[in-house]
């Protein structure tokens, strides 16, 4: 969350609540770390893109400058919101060519998680881990800059 902007409200103890009521309804048992982790991120994603997409929605002020009201504003991962939708559909199709490397890619961008987190949550080593993110890297900016 250190890297977001400062145009957004939602905050990272409001982030974790509402991740926590989206998991919770079904009481499900976690399989492991991995299946848990793995939920977090792509339910943190989803709420994340959500937003964007209210905030993005002109009848909601889409187009119009925002002004920060407070100094604890806390915003989506990215300044842009065309940017963070962006991301979302290139990771959509990352995922169905390179699952694992797109699932560490949640786990840094949507969590938060340092490379030997996400590499630990994953099973994997962490010079495995390494190596996906370095890839997955480059695969999404070579596709950010391929929309632009």
């Amino acid at each position: 969350m250190a890297q977001e902007a400062q145009a957004q409200t939602l905050q990272a103890t409001a982030l974790v609540h509402e991740v926590y009521l989206k998991l919770s309804p079904g009481e499900q048992q976690w399989e492991g770390r991995k299946h848990f982790f793995c939920a977090a991120a792509e339910s943190m994603r989803r709420i994340l893109i959500d937003r964007a997409r209210f905030r993005k929605a002109v009848r909601h002020g889409g187009e119009l400058q925002r002004t920060e009201l407070a100094d604890d504003l806390i915003a989506v991962p990215s300044a842009k919101d065309d940017e963070i939708l962006a991301i979302h559909e290139i990771l959509d199709r990352f995922a169905l060519i390179e699952p694992r490397k797109a699932e560490v890619v949640k786990l840094r961008y949507f969590v938060g998680m340092t490379i030997d987190e996400a590499a630990e949550a994953l099973g994997i080593s962490t010079p495995t881990a390494k190596r996906d993110w370095i890839f997955a890297r480059a695969w999404l900016f070579r596709e950010l800059k391929r929309e632009d």
